[in-house]
């Protein structure tokens, strides 16, 4: 499931002091730009610290925003404040973090976040401008046109410990007026206009940030005051330290019980939003706590915002944030929180069941979170009384953003998976490492089709039978694996490997210590019937007003064969009318049945009835 949180997402590029010494190195064009870049724009005498406050415009939203940063080696703290959300994030030269709007700060050790904060400090602290150009690999790409039309140097530069972006410096002015970088799979393009001197440093007044998916989600931000100081304390870019108050278990138990089902491999348990409810919630490690616009409204939220969110599938869904003042889950409770407003609710006829919120990280950032597969049971322990003894397995993990990350492998080749009880699938291989790790090729024996749905729609993969995922000490055997084939969204990035999911979770009783950052499993002593299955019949449904319907049929499966088509109806299976069914259970029905079964369906294809039967078998 997709984060859906405001990001700051900066690349100042503000000027910093020169050091001078022998040849650069680069080659004589870099040298040419980046020493063109140095004359028009800093005074080496200048103070070392730089802090500007800016006017936030963006994603539906206003605030401001202040920037706090040592122009000697680019550490940072950025803080912003728009609509109901305050939030930071910071660099400390050694470790990233974040503090999110519900206040919890989380160090950013996983994915791509600390490799943004080298190249964000690199970029800020203009370490391109040294002798040896801070360590980093830069290249000249030529001359190239900007939006505006205007001439622009570009440079190919890649920071150590961080990852190429492309810099472009106006051909006239010297100034940086671009910064290219992909975050995630998202081409993130920031611009930089109307520079003004500060006390000897020429410092762009307005910043444009575009991720690409359309100018009402564009963030700007506008100098209001800037000024240069003197040395920051040595503490001033660290992570701040927090205490968490805003939680606690009624009664002042030490935990609280809540039963849960188990649809489509994702976690269904009821939860009270400000004394309203209960409702149906989805418990989601890769997600943020949430209810939908029509939640939202019935119970008097005032949604503020619209931002883009993304996750599986290539679209992405229109969101907003509220503040809210009680989340009830069992007998526990959170207090004050910053809710994101996103159409979940879109899902319902995917999943079969009306969604209505989730239950994200800000809950399991507070409490021990252990969800129990066997018994179907979610117990939220307030970490004081959390003891580990019998909890299983221990996992570490970091935090990329906030969803936890484990080092694990595939078939022997290591890489950094995310946790995700909002995945149904077992395990998903992001694109760019399946494809540079030959996956497909290496099992023949795959097919592709639609394999799961989230909040950026269809996803769609080339599946097949894994020999084994590991994670930590722990290994499971013979497995369902996607490679993920899309180009936009959660699976087409780099900045993890891959994604592990309910299918493979659904075997283990999975303790979350969010505090110490460990997972720990304990493997159920029975195995749930469907695990290391997959889809017999060849097609993807969805729920409708006159039963289910098809949306996706495998190539060269037992639906086709059928002459099932996209855009059929079914009415019935075997002689059962569909509409007394769940979309859970037929789904089921057609990984577990054994192959050789067959199947009759009822289908309705522009208005008119027709009844075909389909053979299941194994297609991986």
């Amino acid at each position: 499931m997709s984060r859906a949180a405001l990001s700051l997402l900066l690349a100042l590029g503000a000027p910093a002091l020169a050091a001078a010494a022998p040849p650069p190195a680069g080659g004589v064009e870099v040298a040419r730009i980046l020493d063109a870049d140095r004359s028009a724009n800093a005074d080496p005498e200048a103070p070392p610290t730089e802090r500007i406050d800016y006017a936030f415009d963006g994603m539906g939203l206003k605030g401001t925003l202040t920037s706090v940063f040592d122009r000697r080696d680019g550490r940072f703290v950025d803080s912003l404040s728009a609509g109901p959300a305050n939030q930071s994030q910071g660099f400390d030269g050694a470790r990233a973090w974040a503090k999110d709007p519900s206040g919890a700060v989380t160090p950013q050790d996983g994915g791509e976040q600390k490799i943004l904060a080298v190249n964000e400090a690199y970029r800020r602290a203009n370490l391109w401008w040294r002798a040896d150009r801070g360590g980093a690999v830069i290249e000249a790409l030529g001359v190239r046109k900007d939006a505006s039309g205007a001439d622009c140097d570009v440079l190919a530069v890649t920071p150590r410990g961080g990852k190429r972006f492309e810099a472009w410096f106006d051909a006239v002015s010297h100034r940086l007026s671009r910064v290219t970088e992909i975050q995630g799979a998202i081409p993130l393009v920031t611009t930089y206009g109307d520079y003004r001197p500060v006390q000897g440093v020429m410092i762009p007044w307005k910043t444009t940030i575009d991720d690409g998916e359309g100018a009402k989600y564009i963030q700007t931000l506008t100098v209001v005051s800037a000024r240069l100081e003197g040395p920051a304390p040595t503490d001033a870019f660290s992570a701040p330290r927090v205490t968490l108050a805003d939680f606690t278990i009624d009664g002042g138990a030490g935990r609280t019980v809540i039963p849960f089902r188990l649809i489509n491999n994702h976690v269904y348990a009821e939860a009270s939003v400000n004394g309203k409810g209960p409702f149906r919630f989805i418990f989601d490690t890769g997600g943020v706590n949430l209810v939908t616009p029509a939640l939202a409204r019935a119970i008097g939220l005032n949604t503020e915002g619209k931002f883009d969110a993304q996750g599986a599938g290539e679209g992405i869904m229109e969101a907003g944030l509220a503040k809210v003042a009680e989340l009830k889950v069992g007998g526990a409770r959170l207090s004050d929180q910053v809710f994101a407003i996103v159409p979940l609710d879109g899902l319902s006829d995917i999943e079969g069941v009306d969604e209505q919120g989730m239950v994200g990280f800000e809950t399991f950032r507070r409490f021990v979170t252990r969800i129990d597969y066997g018994a179907g049971t979610i117990t939220l322990i307030d970490p004081k009384a959390f003891d580990p003894a019998d909890a299983g397995a221990p996992v570490p993990f970091n935090f990329a953003d906030h969803d936890p990350e484990i080092a694990g492998s595939f078939e022997g080749v290591a890489g950094r998976f995310r946790i995700d009880t909002g995945s149904r699938s077992e395990l998903t291989l992001n694109r760019p490492f399946a494809e540079r790790n030959g996956v497909r090729a290496k099992h023949p024996r795959n097919i592709e089709a639609v394999d799961g749905w989230g909040i950026g729609g269809p996803s769609r993969a080339y599946v097949m039978r894994g020999a084994s995922l590991k994670m930590g000490p722990v290994e499971v055997k013979d497995l369902v694996v996607s490679a993920a084939t899309q180009a936009k969204g959660a699976f087409a990035g780099e900045d993890s490997e891959g994604n592990i999911g309910g299918g493979v979770l659904k075997r283990f009783v999975v303790t979350f210590d969010y505090a110490h950052q460990i997972m720990y499993l304990k493997p159920l002593t029975t195995s749930p019937p469907d695990a290391g299955t997959f889809d017999r019949a060849g097609l993807w449904f969805n729920r409708s007003p006159e039963g289910f319907k098809v949306v996706d049929v495998t190539v060269g499966g037992p639906a086709e064969a059928a002459g099932v088509k996209a855009g059929d109806v079914i009415t019935a299976v075997d002689g059962h009318v569909a509409r007394e069914m769940t979309v859970s259970d037929l789904r089921q029905r057609l990984r577990t049945a054994a192959p050789g079964t067959r199947i009759t369906l009822t289908l309705l294809r522009g208005g008119r009835p027709l009844e075909t039967a389909m053979t299941l078998r194994d297609l991986i």
